[in-house]
C-alpha cells in the first residue's frame, strides 16, 4: 500500500467510525506512529479530515471551514480543474457562477475568454471579472454573507428565475455517496437551486476532499448535472450513479 492508498483509507476509516486514534492507525496499517501523524496533518491540510489530540475525526457537518483556509485548500488541484471547466465554455456563452472558492478559480480561468455573459451572486467572482471590458457581469441582488462575499436569500433567488443561461457553473460543499450534493448554508443551497433549474447545462467543480464531507442541507442530486469536473477518481458507487444517469466526468 502505497502513501496515498493508505491516506485515502485512512479517511474510509475515521469516516466509518467519526473517529481513529494514532494507536488504532499505526496497528491498522502496520506502520510507525510518525507516518501515521504525517498523514493525518496532510489530510488535515486539505481539509479531508479534523485533526484532533490523539488522532482524527469528521470535519463538521454543520459548520463550514472558513473561508480564509479555503482559498489555499487544494489550490492546484482548484486550478486544473478550473482551466478544464474553462475550455469546455465556448466564447460569447451565458453562465452563472455561483459562491464558491474552486468558481472564484474558474473565473480566473475564463479571462482569456471572449464576449461572456457572467450572472453570480458571488462578489469576489464579479472582482475578478469587473476589468474585462468585453464581458458583461450581472451581479444578482440579495443580503451580502459577510465571511466570503456570497449573496444569497429570496431576492437572489428571484433575481435568478428571470434568466436562462447556457452554463450553470456551481461549487459544492459535499457530495454524498448516495450522490446527494450537500451544503452547509440553506439559503446558499436554495439559490444553488435555481441556477440548476435555469441552466441549460450544469457543471460541478469540486476537489477530491469534497467527497469526504457530509454537510447537512440537500442541495440537489449529481443526476442532475450535465458533467462534473474534479482532480481524481470519485468514488465507486458516485461513479455508478454517474454512469446511470449520463453525467460526464472529467478528471484534471
Amino acid at each position: 500500500m502505497n502513501q496515498q492508498q493508505r491516506q485515502d483509507a485512512i479517511v474510509d476509516l475515521v469516516r466509518r467510525q467519526g473517529y481513529a486514534s494514532i494507536e488504532q492507525l499505526t496497528e491498522h496499517f502496520v506502520v510507525t506512529p510518525q507516518t501515521i501523524r504525517r498523514d493525518l496533518n496532510a489530510l488535515a491540510e486539505e481539509g479531508m479530515i479534523r485533526r484532533v489530540h490523539g488522532g482524527a475525526g469528521l470535519e463538521s457537518s454543520t459548520v463550514n471551514t472558513a473561508y480564509s483556509t479555503r482559498k489555499n485548500l487544494n489550490l492546484e488541484a482548484k486550478r486544473r480543474i478550473a482551466s478544464l471547466v474553462a475550455s469546455h465554455i465556448p466564447d460569447h456563452s451565458s453562465l452563472f457562477i455561483n459562491i464558491g472558492t474552486s468558481n472564484e478559480v474558474v473565473a480566473e480561468a475564463l479571462l482569456d475568454h471572449q464576449g461572456l455573459e457572467v450572472i453570480t451572486n458571488n462578489l469576489n467572482v464579479a472582482a475578478i471579472l469587473q476589468h474585462k471590458e468585453d464581458f458583461n457581469v450581472i451581479i444578482a441582488g440579495g443580503q451580502v454573507r459577510s465571511r466570503d462575499g456570497g449573496i444569497i436569500g429570496e431576492a437572489t433567488i428571484d433575481f435568478i428565475n428571470q434568466f436562462k443561461v447556457d452554463y450553470g457553473i456551481i461549487g459544492i460543499s459535499g457530495v454524498d455517496e448516495d450522490g446527494s450534493l450537500l451544503e452547509f448554508d440553506y439559503q446558499e443551497a436554495r439559490v444553488a437551486q435555481a441556477i440548476i433549474h435555469n441552466s441549460r447545462q450544469v457543471y460541478l467543480t469540486a476537489d477530491h476532499s469534497k467527497f469526504h464531507r457530509n454537510p447537512v442541507v440537500r442541495q440537489g442530486n449529481i443526476a442532475q448535472l450535465d458533467a462534473l469536473f474534479t482532480d481524481r477518481e470519485p468514488p465507486e458507487a458516485i461513479v455508478h450513479l454517474m454512469k446511470a444517469h449520463a453525467v460526464a466526468l472529467h478528471i484534471a
